[in-house]
């Protein structure tokens, strides 16, 4: 019972102060409310937009391993001009592992190049991404749960490069106004591919990117006729291995990956790996790093305009202690223990810092409501119990000393005081 009310008292005593001095407490609070504000603000501005990126990136899985020639590392000591000299993945090379690898759940081959033109009698739809994908796709990125109309394509179609499509639903939209997109013919590079899916609608990303709605999937063989003649002319290919941790790990997945296409090149011993076996996550792992980086400079950002906050909420606390000094000489005679005293203008610093960082917190939240295109700012409830944290550390920090010298007051001469 004394603890409730000890703290119903020093909110008592903490609102008076307030009132009473409302034009000082504001400006002293003002510190403490930009500091969790700007804090608050750039983590709530950050976590938003990694969310985002990482839902757009979703098609990512950390079981997954992609082979290519550069390594997802692109560090200060990245070797570019050797990475660059080693040769494409090819679908040979995907054939051989497909037949030969045991511990794997799937594994496909693709090839993507942007800016294509696709066309349908007289209209046109200009700025296409078209993907080259084996059937195997399906088996490591889930893409007919994705389709709207129609199927994905099968084996057959796939190893008799038949000229079939699979197309986004913005292109369905301006190439077939009225729907009927299945079984007709559109032309990409001057052959024709008859559509037999459409997708489901994605939506605008937030870089503005719209996933599949402006994409077109292929057979892989197919992609290569028109991309590949003889040589290869500079279109990167994937090979992408699904695995399961549960069953066979990755560490030993990509050991077998990379036994079994160092023999398909034909590489000595000795021979360091042409190729690279990259974990999937490691982009996500990149995203998180950077943002991580980001984060720390928030912290710099407010962390000034907290320690200046916490530096008014001690001058409220030294001028309370002074006003009051009085009131707490008639306390103490009345038999009020030293800790009463601490925990009563402690809890009055907490309050008055909680007041601060809750008005900063209350900004953010309207901030949260304003439209930035496609980025949805969210206030977390771990970012609100952060503030409000950080808000009751700095009144800690800031009380914590006039409060021990309200404590140790001299009861005989603080009640002879009259402020």
């Amino acid at each position: 019972m004394n603890i409730f009310k000890l703290i119903i008292e020093s909110f008592r005593f903490a609102w008076s102060a307030l009132k009473m001095n409302i034009l000082r407490t504001t400006l002293s609070l003002l510190g403490v409310t930009i500091g969790i504000f700007a804090i608050i603000a750039v983590f709530t501005l950050v976590d938003s937009l990694e969310r985002s990126i990482k839902d757009s990136l979703s098609f990512l899985d950390a079981n997954n391993l992609d082979i290519r020639r550069f390594p997802y590392d692109f560090g200060p000591n990245f070797k570019w001009w050797e990475y660059i000299k080693r040769p494409y993945t090819n679908y040979e090379e995907y054939e051989f592992l497909r037949k030969n690898l045991k511990n794997s759940e799937g594994i496909t081959i693709f090839a993507v190049v942007g800016g294509e033109t696709v066309k349908y009698q007289s209209s046109s739809y200009t700025n296409v991404s078209l993907f080259g994908i084996a059937h195997t796709h399906q088996d490591v990125y889930d893409m007919a749960s994705d389709v709207e109309k129609g199927r994905y394509f099968t084996a057959a179609e796939s190893y008799t490069a038949k000229n079939v499509a699979m197309i986004g639903h913005l292109i369905a939209d301006k190439l077939f106004p009225r729907g009927d997109a299945i079984g007709k013919e559109i032309k990409i590079k001057g052959l024709k591919y008859v559509v037999i899916a459409v997708f489901e609608e994605e939506g605008e990303g937030i870089f503005g990117d719209t996933g599949n709605d402006e994409s077109i999937y292929i057979p892989y063989l197919s992609f290569k006729k028109i991309f590949y003649s003889g040589r290869n002319r500079g279109v990167e290919t994937l090979v992408s291995v699904k695995g399961s941790p549960e069953d066979f790990g990755l560490v030993e997945l990509e050991a077998e990956i990379t036994g079994l296409l160092r023999t398909k090149r034909g590489l000595k011993p000795k021979e360091k790996n042409n190729f690279s076996v990259n974990r999937q996550d490691a982009i996500m792992n990149i995203i998180g790093s950077t943002f991580d980086v980001i984060g720390i400079a928030g912290w710099a950002i407010g962390g000034f305009s907290i320690l200046v906050g916490g530096f008014g909420i001690a001058n409220i606390m030294f001028v309370s202690v002074r006003e009051r000094t009085h009131i707490i000489g008639i306390q103490k005679s009345l038999g009020a223990k030293n800790f009463f005293i601490l925990f009563q203008f402690l809890f009055e610093a907490i309050f008055l810092s909680l007041i601060g960082g809750g008005v900063g917190l209350f900004l953010v939240w309207l901030l949260s409501l304003a439209s930035l295109g496609n980025l949805d700012l969210v206030l977390t409830f771990g970012n609100v119990v952060l503030g409000l944290g950080v808000a009751g550390i700095i009144g800690v920090i800031s009380g914590i000393v006039p409060a021990l010298m309200a404590a140790r007051l001299d009861p005989v001469i603080a009640i002879r005081t009259t402020g």
